[in-house]
């Protein structure tokens, strides 16, 4: 651990994230195993919400041609007006 505060504020965070996502990932496997023990199934749980997985699948692919367009439309603004501050940004140290 020390070896990583020795390295930065942007190692702690990469730490912090990853146990964050391992922990989640654990808990969904957990939750995921009592449910089963139940006989509870993703399909079932979808079908009390009135939506299949199809559903779910058309919802992923429309959100991503929705967002792809506009993330790369917005980046010919951003990415010139963040390069333009960071090279005129007075030196750290």
């Amino acid at each position: 651990m020390k070896e990583l505060e020795a390295q930065g504020p942007g190692a702690d965070f990469l730490l912090r994230m990853l146990s964050t996502l391992l922990k989640i990932g654990l808990a969904s496997l957990l939750t995921g195993a009592v449910l089963a023990e139940f006989d509870v199934s993703a399909n079932d749980l979808l079908a009390q919400a009135g939506l299949t997985p199809q559903d779910i699948a058309d919802f992923a692919v429309q959100t991503y041609q929705w967002a792809l367009p506009n993330v790369i439309l917005g980046s010919l603004i951003v990415v010139p007006v963040w390069l333009v501050i960071y090279l005129f940004r007075p030196p750290r140290g």
